[in-house]
C-alpha cells in the first residue's frame, strides 16, 4: 500500500509540477501486474495512474517506461498515457501516468491499423538511443546497421546467456541457436527499421474513451513483424485487427511461417523469469527451423 506520508510526497511534486491543486482524496489498488504496485489517485478534479516499485531492483526502469510512451504518442496515433513525473525516494520508484478510462468492447480493426501505421515509422539503425526493459529484465537497444545481427546479439544472445547461467538452458541448446544465427539474415526478409512497441501481448492494449491504447512498452526500432508475433503467443487478436493490418501495411509472403522465430526473444525472457515451464516452446522452435 502507499503511505499516508507518501501520498503528501506525491501531493507536494504533482503541486510543483502544476498537475493538480486539490488534496489527493483517495487512493485504490488496481492490477498493474507482477512487478510493479499500482494505484488510481484521486483529487476532486483529477484522476491520476500511479505505479510503484523498487528503485535498486529495477534502476531506471521507471524513467524509460516514461521515455517511451513519450516516443510512442509523438510517432503514432495510439492514446498512449501521458507520463506526468517520475522520481525515487528512499529506494522506492514512483511513475506517475495519465489516466485513461476503459470503454467497452474492443476495436481490434482500429487496433490494428494504428499499428500499422505505428510501423511506417522509421529510421536508419534498428535498436533505439535509449536502452530500456522487456518485463523486469533489461533490455539493450545499441544500435545496428542490419537487423538479423541485431536481433541476435541484442536479443537472443543475452537472455541465452541468461539461461544458461540459471541453468535452464543446456550446452545442445546454445548448439542449436549457434546453427540457426546461421541461417537467420537469409529466413528474415528485407525490412526499414519500424518502431515496434516490443511487448505486444492483449495486456498491454486496451479500448479507451480516446481510442485504442498501448502501453508497458519495451519499444524500439526494429522488424515489424515483431509486434505480430507477440499478439499471437498469448492470444487477444482477432482476425479483423491483422486484416486491418494487413490492409495499411502488408507484409512479406510467407509472414506467418516466420512469426516463431521472432517469439524465440519473449520466450527465452519468460524461461529467465518464470523458469524452465516455456523451454519446450523454445525447442520445438529450434527443431523447425534448424
Amino acid at each position: 500500500m502507499v503511505s499516508e506520508q507518501e501520498i503528501k510526497l506525491l501531493h507536494e511534486k504533482l503541486q510543483n509540477h502544476g498537475q493538480i491543486q486539490n488534496p489527493i482524496s483517495s487512493t485504490h489498488s488496481v492490477s498493474g501486474g507482477s512487478i510493479n504496485d499500482a494505484y488510481k489517485l484521486e483529487s476532486d478534479d483529477q484522476i491520476f495512474f500511479l505505479k510503484v516499485n523498487s528503485a535498486s531492483s529495477y534502476p531506471g526502469m521507471f524513467e524509460a517506461e516514461a521515455k517511451g510512451l513519450s516516443f510512442l504518442s509523438d510517432h503514432s496515433e495510439f492514446a498512449v498515457p501521458k507520463p506526468i513525473l517520475n522520481f525515487e525516494e528512499n529506494d522506492r520508484a514512483y511513475l506517475v501516468l495519465e489516466w485513461l478510462d476503459e470503454a467497452p468492447g474492443s476495436d481490434q480493426e482500429e487496433t490494428g491499423r494504428l499499428l500499422a501505421k505505428m510501423h511506417q515509422s522509421s529510421t536508419d539503425q534498428f535498436g533505439l538511443d535509449f536502452d530500456n526493459y522487456m518485463g523486469s529484465l533489461e533490455q539493450s537497444n545499441t544500435q545496428y546497421s542490419e537487423w538479423a545481427p541485431f536481433f541476435i546479439e541484442q536479443r537472443l544472445e543475452p537472455q541465452l546467456k541468461m539461461a544458461r547461467d540459471n541453468g535452464d538452458m543446456q550446452s545442445e541448446h546454445s548448439r542449436q541457436f549457434e546453427k540457426l544465427y546461421y541461417k537467420l539474415e537469409e529466413l528474415f526478409p528485407p525490412a526499414k527499421p519500424s518502431l515496434v512497441h516490443g511487448d505486444l501481448w492483449g495486456g498491454n492494449a486496451m479500448n479507451t474513451s480516446e481510442g485504442p491504447s498501448i502501453y508497458d512498452p519495451a519499444v524500439y526500432y526494429g522488424h515489424p513483424e515483431v509486434d505480430i508475433a507477440m499478439t499471437t503467443l498469448f492470444g487477444g487478436f482477432d482476425r479483423s485487427f491483422y486484416q486491418a493490418y494487413m490492409k495499411e501495411n502488408p507484409l512479406e509472403k510467407e509472414w506467418r511461417g516466420r512469426l516463431p522465430l521472432y517469439n524465440l526473444y519473449p520466450l527465452l525472457v519468460h524461461v529467465n523469469l518464470f523458469g524452465s515451464g516455456y523451454l519446450m516452446q523454445v525447442e520445438s522452435i529450434l527443431k523447425k527451423f534448424v
